[in-house]
């Protein structure tokens, strides 16, 4: 404050223990000098001199292992500095120097997050080229075996590779590295779907703003998938153009997951619990792992599945 222009930021003092500032920064003591002309102690830099400054405190900025540097004061005045304007300026390096070690606590926070994140992205991104690889030689194996009994559960399987890839590689697009808007990634997730299965219709109501952890998000991606798989399979005959509603939303601590369909419906007999299907044995086992509960209601017509599950896990 108070230089010219071509001075703040090019023009150096020493800081050995011959300069007032120098001496504070190599003892750690603040140091007064109300007279600069006649002081004996240190010479008077000469910026000091051609900018005719009579006196000069300087108190240390303190860092936590050691000191930023300095902070002056100098007065063109004859007023004198005092012990009360020497505890004053200390006061307000003491202000200073803790603002600066947050700032650069804070970016060096900022930097370990980055470098988390773009890691966390990669390793995501890894697992995903991984799932995808699977999912291509199980195809191929599918292709390559004669038996019409294997070939199908072949070709499901790398179905459901190809499901969990995806969801790995949705998880990473949204803002943070371990949460995420389920409604933005439910979306996302049905609209995949819907270009596998043009016959199928998916509508999607999502309630936005439902934030949850991303380890959660992938079974809820899978049950999804699982759903809508089904309804797109059983619910309505091949050649059929039938639409499916998924609808989520959140109250408080839970989340809601709804698959409708206008189909068919469930055979008179059927049982979640002992279903034979692989798909919901898969729904069940990704429920437990979400701690959450499956109500299947019969409609006329079609069939709706709710989920229910908490948005945090359980402690």
């Amino acid at each position: 404050m108070g230089w010219e222009p071509g001075i703040v930021g090019v023009t150096t003092i020493r800081d050995d223990l011959a300069s007032p500032a120098g001496f504070a920064l190599r003892t750690g003591k603040p140091v007064i000098s109300n007279h600069l002309g006649n002081e004996e102690r240190f010479r008077t830099p000469e910026l000091l001199v051609k900018y005719g400054i009579y006196r000069a405190m300087n108190v240390i900025l303190q860092g936590e292992r050691k000191p930023f540097g300095v902070l002056e004061v100098d007065s063109r005045s004859e007023h004198e500095f005092s012990a009360r304007d020497l505890a004053f300026l200390q006061g307000a390096a003491n202000l200073l120097g803790m603002a600066i070690e947050r700032e650069r606590y804070e970016q060096s926070l900022k930097a370990a997050l980055g470098r988390q994140e773009v890691l966390l992205k990669e390793i995501t991104h890894r697992v995903k080229n991984s799932l995808a690889i699977v999912a291509s030689m199980l195809k191929l194996q599918a292709r390559e075996v004669s038996d019409p009994a294997v070939t199908p559960h072949l070709e499901k399987a790398a179905y459901r590779v190809s499901a969990v890839a995806k969801a790995h590689e949705r998880i990473h697009q949204g803002n943070g590295p371990d949460r995420l808007d389920l409604g933005i990634y439910v979306r996302d997730v049905c609209r995949d779907l819907n270009d596998a299965a043009p016959l199928r219709r998916i509508e999607v109501a999502a309630e936005p703003g439902i934030i949850i952890t991303t380890d959660r998000a992938i079974p809820i991606a899978l049950i999804i998938n699982e759903l809508i798989t089904n309804a797109a399979k059983y619910a309505y005959q091949d050649d059929q153009i039938g639409n499916i509603w998924v609808r989520v939303t959140g109250a408080d601590d839970t989340i809601e997951l709804s698959v409708r369909d206008e189909g068919r419906g469930l055979p008179t007999d059927f049982e979640l619990r002992s279903s034979p299907g692989l798909g919901m044995c898969i729904l069940i086992a990704l429920s437990q792992q979400l701690n959450a509960t499956i109500e299947v209601r019969r409609l006329d017509p079609g069939t709706e599945f709710v989920v229910t599950a908490t948005r945090e896990p359980k402690s």
